[in-house]
């Protein structure tokens, strides 16, 4: 089985457009249920990476994907993350709606920890340094969406899918 990644997350519809900012997606779980997702920013900076996805996983879940609860930031499963297109080209992401951000849709600062460093370095979504820790804080980093899976079970209580 070499060669293969072994996920929590089961494999929905894969999609070929770019994500957008404003777009929904969703998750399966193990269970059956959806976890959801929006777009945030497709212009997040990981020095010297451009152009990374900034998204959101939320703490809602739904047996139907279609029943879209509402989705709040204060409401994170998980601190933000930037990623790349795989998630959705792989199928892990599935698009099922998108719209305009408003202010209240987004944190008002987002805050990445470089945590190899000692002390710890922070940064915005645009790679710019902080001064310090602001909450919620993710890590400095792309995300594949085998660590994104990883995360997500971490935070539900789900074993971690075999390392193949």
């Amino acid at each position: 089985m070499a060669g293969n990644v072994v996920t929590n997350l089961r494999v929905l519809k894969k999609t070929r457009r770019p994500p957008w900012v404003g777009d929904i997606f969703v998750m399966q779980l193990p269970d059956g249920d959806f976890l959801y997702g929006r777009v945030i920013s497709t212009t997040a900076v990981i020095v010297p990476m451009t152009g990374c996805i900034l998204i959101y996983i939320y703490a809602a879940r739904s047996a139907d994907k279609n029943l879209v609860p509402e989705l709040y930031r204060s409401q994170l499963l998980i601190p933000p993350m930037m990623t790349n297109k795989l998630p959705w080209s792989k199928g892990y992401f599935e698009l099922i709606a998108s719209g305009p951000l408003n202010p209240m849709d987004r944190l008002p600062q987002h805050c990445f920890a470089r945590t190899w460093m000692s002390p710890p370095q922070y940064f915005d979504d645009k790679g710019n340094q902080l001064n310090g820790p602001i909450s919620p804080v993710g890590e400095y980093g792309l995300q594949s969406y085998r660590t994104i899976d990883d995360h997500i079970s971490k935070a539900l209580g789900i074993a971690l899918a075999p390392e193949d």
